[in-house]
Parts: structure tokens; C-alpha cells; sequence
């Protein structure tokens, strides 16, 4: 009887473990199926920013031109930290334009950004202001003509919001390309101490904006608005000349509501010309203005861009 007894747990203890072997596959499968839908959850919320579930990729330049993502992508950040100073070097006179890209991990972003030429000289200097520096990166374009120049990189905020800056040269493949597009554009003029603002549909999701000078000096201030007073991003811009050394800046506008104004800061007899045009847009966008005016200047033929 113990061993009819034992041989019959013998069997049962079999009965089980083949049971179980017979669910495993069963499980396993079931975890990878959970985990790629996890993933592919992930991968497209990597592609949505700020919480907007429309992917990515579905965002386009207007023109032939790279996404700013994909050029972040492929540039080599270095982290700065609060109230530190970093510079990159350019020494070669090959080198005629350079980006600077700046964001955060979504806290708010204080910087300096200084074009040295010499010693003891700034030709141009800009003080950037943004509200989520990881919604709104800053992305520019500065002007290096005659070599032997260098940028300067200043956190002005605290120790706790360190920032992340690439600065490389601005070739065809970058944000060089579209400077040259429409650097000979003829944008609007606004005398000194003007204000000029310029609405945007909710589907252009950045617009690019170019200011120059006939060669006299620029000062001016480039605000960002979503809402009544509501700065979500401000630039406040000096170049010793404005014609070899215009301003260009990719400005993010996700959201309804967003006005870009443009403050001639200087006297009356600096007027200066401003081009804004839309630089990504979604899917749907035809390109007819907002405002009555119709653009910056040349910015729209027709009710489209010029792009």
C-alpha cells in the first residue's frame, strides 16, 4: 500500500509539472505580446512632445530643410551647468555660420550667448529667456565671419537648471541651409521703437525669423506669446552690424494662440528689416496667414510661403 501510495504522488507530481510546462509557453508569449505594446507605447511617446499624441514624424518643414529634432539628434551636447561659462572655438575662416542649440530637461532656461572676436570683443551679444527649455529649445544661427572667433555660453540660472548646448557649424545639412534662402529676402522694416507682431495658425508648429540691418548696429527684442503678457520665450538681441551679422533663430510655437513680436529696442535712426516665415507645420496646413497684413514683408506669395 506505501508504495501504491507513493507511485499514485509520483504521478500526480508529474501531472503538475507537465500541467505547468504545457502554461509556459502560454505566459511567455503573453509577456512579449505586454512588452511590445509597452514599447511601441514608449517609441511613440518619444515622438509626441508636450504631451500632444500627434506623432512626430507627421511634423514636416515647409521646404527642403531638416527637422530640428533630427538635427539635435545628431549633434553632441555638452551639459552647462548653472552659473558655469562654456566656450567653443572656431578658428578657421571656413567656418561663416554656426548653430547653437540650447534646451533643458523641461525647467526653464537662462543664458548668455556672446560672439567673441578678439580679445575684449563681442560683436554680438543675446540674452535668452525661455519658459520649458525641453517644449521650446532655442536654436540659432551666428554669423562668423574672418575666422579666429569663438562662442561664449553663460547659465544665468541657479545650480539646479543646468542646460545642454551644441554649438557646431551651420553647413547645408543643418540650419545654414535655410539661412541662405531667404538671407537676400526683403522683410518688413521696423523703424526704431516700433513694435511688429505676427500671429500664427495653430498647425505651424515653429517659425524661423530673420533680422538685419542695412549695416548699422541691431538691438532689438524677439518675444514669443501665448496669451495676454504671456512671454513663453524672449530674446533679447545686440550686433555691432546687422548686414554681416543678421540674427536667425528657429522659434518652437506649439499651441494655439502663438504671437511672435518683434521690438526694435534701438532709435529711430536704426530701423531694421524682419522675414518670418512658418518653418514647421502639420499635416493640413495650406499656408494662408492670420493676420490681415499677411505675413513679414515677403513672408507669404499668395498665401503661401516663399519656401
Amino acid at each position: 500500500m506505501k508504495i501504491y501510495g507513493a507511485s499514485l504522488l509520483a504521478l500526480g507530481v508529474l501531472h503538475s509539472a507537465s500541467g505547468f510546462v504545457v502554461q509556459t509557453p502560454k505566459t511567455a508569449v503573453s509577456t512579449k505580446l505586454a512588452s511590445s505594446r509597452v514599447r511601441d507605447e514608449i517609441e511613440t511617446r518619444q515622438r509626441t512632445r508636450g504631451g500632444d499624441m500627434a506623432p512626430e514624424p507627421m511634423r514636416r518643414p515647409v521646404g527642403d530643410f531638416p527637422r530640428i529634432l533630427d538635427i539635435w539628434e545628431s549633434s553632441y551636447p555638452e551639459l552647462v551647468q548653472g552659473g558655469s561659462l562654456r566656450t567653443w572655438s572656431f578658428s578657421s575662416p571656413l567656418v561663416e555660420q554656426v548653430q547653437v542649440m540650447l534646451k533643458t530637461e523641461g525647467r526653464p532656461l537662462n543664458a548668455n550667448v556672446e560672439l567673441w572676436q578678439g580679445p575684449d570683443n563681442s560683436p554680438q551679444k543675446m540674452g535668452v529667456y525661455i519658459e520649458d527649455g525641453s517644449f521650446r529649445p532655442f536654436s540659432a544661427v551666428i554669423f562668423t565671419p574672418r575666422g579666429s572667433n569663438a562662442i561664449a555660453i553663460r547659465n544665468t540660472g541657479h545650480l539646479e537648471f543646468p542646460l545642454a548646448a551644441a554649438v557646431e557649424p551651420a553647413d547645408t545639412g543643418g540650419l545654414g541651409g535655410i539661412t541662405r534662402s531667404i538671407l537676400d529676402q526683403r522683410g518688413r522694416t521696423i523703424q526704431g521703437g516700433a513694435v511688429y507682431t505676427e500671429p500664427f495658425s495653430p498647425l505651424v508648429e515653429s517659425v524661423c525669423v530673420m533680422l538685419k540691418t542695412d549695416g548699422r548696429p541691431l538691438n532689438a527684442r524677439i518675444e514669443l506669446l501665448q496669451g495676454p503678457n504671456n512671454n513663453k520665450q524672449v530674446i533679447e538681441l545686440y550686433t555691432e552690424d546687422g548686414l554681416e551679422r543678421p540674427f536667425f533663430s528657429v522659434i518652437e510655437t506649439p499651441g494655439t494662440g502663438n504671437v511672435v513680436r518683434i521690438v526694435n529696442t534701438a532709435t529711430v535712426e536704426f530701423p531694421l528689416s524682419c522675414s518670418i516665415e512658418p518653418y514647421t507645420v502639420e499635416p493640413g496646413y495650406t499656408g494662408e496667414p492670420v493676420s490681415t497684413y499677411g505675413g513679414a514683408g515677403a513672408g507669404y506669395s499668395q498665401g503661401r510661403p516663399l519656401f
